[in-house]
This record gives C-alpha cells, sequence and structure tokens, in this order.
C-alpha cells in the first residue's frame, strides 16, 4: 500500500475556473482502542516519525512516578508537558513555574531557542532581536517534564536529551511496556530530544486509548489525568489562533487532539473510541488541517457547531502578496472501510 491523493491546490482566475497545480499524498488510519483498523486511506501501516503528538507518551515515565503530585504542578502546568506551545505570556508563566517547583531555571532546559509559534498563528512578523530564550522553544514544558524526571530521581539534569540517559531509556521502556511500541526507528526530534517513528495505525491506537482516558485498560489513571489536563487546558496544549486548539475547542471536551511536525496529526475520540492519525507524505502542513477536517466530516462528527468552528481549516483560499485569491486548497481523500476477515 502507498499513500493517496489527499489534498489538492488550485490555481485560476475567479469566475474562470480553477485548474490543479498541486498534489499532496499522504495517508490516513482510523482505529479503535484495541488497534482495530475501521476506516483509511492510503497506507494505514505508513511508517510515521510521531514528532510532537508523542509528546503526552514521553510525559508516561514522570506521570508513573506520581511526579505531577510530588511537585504539585496544576492541571495546566500538566498540559504543558503535552505542548507545543506558542510562547505567549501564559505559557512562559507555565514552564516558569514547573522550574521553579523542581528548583532549576531555564539555564537547564535544553531545548535550544525558538521565535514562537505565536507570530505565525496570528500572521504577524516577529519581533527583530527579542532576545529569544529557550522558554520560549514549543517544546519547553516537555523538556520541563524531563527535567522533573530526572530530579524526581536523582539522575543528573545535563545531556538528559541524549538517547542513553536515564530518562530517555525510561521512555523507550515505558512506550514497550504500558503503550505497545516496541523496537521503534528513533530520530533526532527538532528540540533535540529522541523521537520515534511507529505505523500511523500505531498513533491512532495510541489515541484511541487516551481519548478514553481513565477508561483505557492498562493506564486508566495516568491516561485520565493526561486526557483531563490537555482538553481542560486545550490553550497551554497549543495557543491562541492555534490548530490544536481549534479541534479540542470544536470537540468541547469529547476530543483529544496533537499536531506534529512535518504534518503529523492525532486526535482521540472518547465517544466514538476511536483514534484518528493523519501524515501528509511530503510534510506540507497547509495540506494537513485540510485533510483532517474532511476525516472528521466523513466519519459524521460534525454537527453544524463544529462544521462552522472548524470551516476557516476546511477549504481556506489561496491569497498572493496583494491579498488576491488565486486559488484554494481542497480535500480530494475518500476514507474506505477497512475489509472484513
Amino acid at each position: 500500500m502507498h499513500p493517496v491523493p489527499l489534498v489538492e491546490t488550485t490555481r485560476g482566475y475567479p469566475g474562470a475556473g480553477h485548474a490543479v497545480e498541486n498534489i499532496h499524498y499522504g495517508s490516513v488510519a482510523v482505529v479503535d482502542t484495541r488497534g482495530k483498523l475501521l476506516w483509511s486511506a492510503g497506507d494505514p501501516g505508513f511508517m510515521t516519525f510521531t514528532r510532537s503528538a508523542l509528546k503526552a507518551f514521553q510525559a508516561l515515565p514522570f506521570m508513573l512516578a506520581d511526579g505531577p503530585a510530588k511537585f504539585g504542578l496544576t492541571q495546566a502546568e500538566l498540559a504543558l508537558l503535552c505542548a507545543s506551545h506558542s510562547g505567549e505570556e501564559m505559557h512562559l508563566r507555565g514552564v516558569r513555574s514547573i522550574l521553579g517547583k523542581i528548583g532549576l531555571d531555564e539555564s537547564h532546559l535544553e531545548c535550544g531557542c525558538g521565535v514562537p509559534l505565536y507570530y505565525d498563528a496570528v500572521g504577524q512578523p516577529a519581533p527583530q532581536d527579542a532576545g529569544w530564550t529557550p522558554l520560549h522553544h514549543n517544546c519547553s514544558g516537555k523538556h520541563a517534564g524531563f527535567l522533573a524526571w530526572c530530579r524526581l530521581h536523582g539522575q543528573r539534569t545535563d545531556g538528559y536529551v541524549d538517547f542513553g540517559h536515564p530518562l530517555q531509556q525510561a521512555i523507550r521502556a515505558t512506550l514497550a511496556s504500558h503503550a505497545g511500541a516496541a523496537d521503534l526507528p528513533a530520530g533526532i526530534d527538532g528540540c533535540s530530544a529522541p523521537n520515534y517513528a511507529m505505523p500511523l495505525s500505531q498513533l491512532a491506537q495510541l489515541y484511541a486509548r487516551l481519548g478514553q482516558g481513565r477508561a483505557d485498560a492498562r493506564l486508566g489513571g495516568v491516561m485520565g489525568d493526561l486526557f483531563d489536563a490537555m482538553t481542560g487546558h486545550p490553550d497551554m496544549v497549543s495557543g491562541h489562533a492555534r490548530t490544536d486548539l481549534a479541534y479540542m475547542g470544536a470537540g468541547d471536551g469529547d476530543w483529544v487532539s496533537k499536531v506534529g511536525a512535518d504534518a503529523v496529526q492525532a486526535i482521540g475520540i472518547r465517544s466514538a473510541g476511536i483514534g484518528i492519525a493523519v501524515k501528509i507524505a511530503d510534510g506540507a502542513t497547509r495540506a494537513l488541517h485540510v485533510a483532517t477536517v474532511s476525516v472528521l466530516d466523513q466519519l459524521g462528527l460534525l454537527d453544524a457547531r463544529k462544521r462552522a468552528m472548524l470551516e476557516p481549516l476546511r477549504q481556506p483560499q489561496l491569497k498572493n502578496v496583494r491579498a488576491t485569491v488565486v486559488g484554494d486548497i481542497r480535500p480530494v481523500l475518500r476514507l474506505q472501510p477497512a475489509k472484513r476477515a
């Protein structure tokens, strides 16, 4: 099986029709909590680097050790451990608070510095010479959680992103024993921490389980805490004008959502007992959310209110620098039901 066309971009003149200019291929997997494939497009087993969609599960060793309670983390701070935040003041304040509770500061973060995602999200140029620090990196919440695990277990905090560090060994062991993800291909993520590739359907299953929260058979309490934090504070998981905030807002406490770099999206739907994972093969984020909204619609998950909330993502217009509409980005994918055995 191979990726298939999921999204097209068009170009033309208003009133004169549009021609297809680009085709974005990709794959979709929709599974239940046991991993049974229900619907798909392209290759549901496509080996996919999970990128930031893995963050909630990278927090599992800290969660299983009752770390949040031992350090007194709030639910909003727990959401930051799972976040690709926008670097807004609420995010910076939250990460500082986590670091303060574990007796460290931003100098211990090994994620590097990055321009806050806020500016791309709202379509504004980032200030020049703003003096960005590791706090502004969208992964600083995850890294604060990494450091908290180190402090909890008396492990060295320097080099915590190294593949051989006890923290990273614990993450791999936990993914294998509690998340059913063993012997995964490894790589280095944008924030310098190890990241892992898995079949798209396996990522979807992780989100089906996360969506069930405390009802998850293996990790009920921990999954419940993560689900409650993410759905209770979607603004901390993402930020103003961001897509995960839009999905979880539309889901109104029923959907848990996390995007990953290079066009990965995972969503768990509590009421339906399913997980959805989408990957655009060429890594084009502009195609990702058009495909994702189409999947949600084809699965019958969008009522009038949800459809209206996600309308800006459904088939966005393409404009040039003079704000002239030159085309659009439109879904062409068709979900196929899984074949019965």
